[in-house]
């Protein structure tokens, strides 16, 4: 892993540069993305099963529905038992980012209301072939579910056919009934132009590697997609003299073993604990499953920085504008507040980030790749759209008419101050 110190003349170039190679080894995969777009808008099931089985050794589309439970039977009872926590968990907090609609009336007697209203269909997009996510299923559908969306989607990458029965009991529990168990690029544009056997929807949402994130923005405009980029997955944590090595290395793998491209930043005042932290990391790689794709990814991405003040950790960490970021520091209070750019902040020694994968209740959905700065997680939010409705007075067009005839002629729109001069009584 790389180590910088924020005292050398070259640190801020430097961490630009190392943030900047990320970025352009995520966008370097777009030329390869339109392509497979157009050739699935212009061929369809045809297409997508071409780049399925390419790419996943898979020629189904839409899974058998016996199939599918009898796959969900062989789930084991603690599996099924941690993700119907999770659910509850998960759906009790979004249930509280609800909404009200505004509705107002002047003394004119103009009334104006904003409603908020829920899309009609959505795709959650959830990983999967070298691994499977049945907690993506539940941090997108929920916030959908309790929006009130009528129509989810479900797509789902496999290997050879084979789907996770996990996944599907989440889907289950969310009472997702279409599912198409593809995956990649293809399967983007298959629900986002349609195909016979797909139909199309109105937004995409879910973490995918580059190469679906590439994707998603290709398509949006003709789909809406989250406010953001989800994916590949980050951390920066922030650790002092009193936080425990061996932790803080089990948080930095477990998510550098998303993605070759995951990135994982940890910064500190005592250079002695980024030592034990980096000897903890070759120690705990060992006792991994994919522990190739986690080190690729920490040689690759990873950075270790030392920085002497507290006031130019701040200001890092709002550069890096990372989607976790954990504060394990005995100090924590005096720099939450400070950081303004960052998807979730975990407070404190026991809240590991991978807790908010899983049943805190919090969304992992979160802004990556620097997105942060001007973007949040998924939220009910994602899931409506919102009207404003005018219902405008005789009286409310005559008083404030000629205000607005005098700003449209200025303007030169002067089809606009017509539309309004017609309403108003001739004296």
């Amino acid at each position: 892993m790389k180590i910088l110190d924020s005292n050398k003349k070259n640190f801020d170039k430097t961490l630009d540069f190392l943030l900047l190679k990320r970025k352009n080894k995520i966008k370097s995969n777009f030329v390869s993305v339109t392509n497979i777009i157009k050739d699935v808008k212009k061929n369809g099931d045809k297409a997508v099963l071409k780049y399925e089985k390419r790419f996943n050794q898979n020629n189904i589309i839409v899974p058998n529905s016996k199939k599918i439970s009898k796959t969900i039977k062989n789930l084991d009872d603690a599996v099924r038992k941690s993700i119907d926590v999770a659910f509850k968990r998960i759906y009790k907090f979004h249930s509280l980012q609800k909404f009200k609609n505004i509705s107002y009336t002047d003394k004119y007697k103009n009334k104006l209301e904003y409603k908020y209203l829920p899309l009609e269909s959505v795709a959650i997009y959830v990983p999967g072939s070298s691994a499977s996510y049945p907690s993506s299923v539940l941090m997108n559908a929920i916030p959908a579910i309790v929006a009130g969306v009528k129509r989810i989607v479900m797509i789902n990458p496999v290997y050879r056919g084979k789907q996770n029965p996990a996944v599907l009991y989440a889907a289950k529990k969310c009472k997702i009934k279409e599912i198409y168990s593809i995956g990649g690029p293809s399967a983007i544009a298959a629900i986002s132009y349609g195909t016979k056997k797909i139909k199309k929807v109105d937004k995409i949402v879910g973490p995918g590697n580059s190469y679906v994130s590439a994707a998603k923005k290709e398509v949006f405009g003709d789909v809406g997609i989250e406010g953001m980029t989800a994916g590949p997955s980050e951390v920066t944590i922030v650790c002092d003299k009193f936080s425990n090595p061996e932790w803080v290395a089990s948080d930095l793998i477990g998510q550098a073993e998303h993605d070759n491209l995951a990135q994982c930043i940890l910064i500190s005042k005592d250079k002695d604990i980024l030592i034990k932290v980096k000897s903890e990391i070759k120690k705990q790689l060992k006792e991994i499953s994919r522990a190739s794709i986690a080190r690729k990814s920490l040689i690759e991405n990873g950075i270790l920085i030392y920085i002497n003040s507290d006031n130019k950790i701040i200001k890092v960490v709002n550069k890096i504008a990372p989607e976790h970021l954990e504060l394990n520091v005995k100090n924590f209070k005096s720099l939450v507040n400070k950081i303004k750019n960052s998807g979730s902040i975990c407070l404190g020694k026991y809240a590991a980030m991978a807790m908010t994968d899983y049943n805190v209740g919090s969304n992992h959905v979160l802004p990556t790749n620097g997105s942060a700065k001007y973007s949040s997680g998924i939220s009910v939010n994602e899931f409506y759209k919102r009207i404003s409705y005018i219902n405008l007075s005789k009286k409310g067009i005559e008083s404030l008419g000629p205000s607005v005839i005098t700003l449209a002629n200025y303007e030169g729109l002067h089809g606009h101050a017509q539309s309004v001069i017609k309403r108003i009584r001739r004296k």
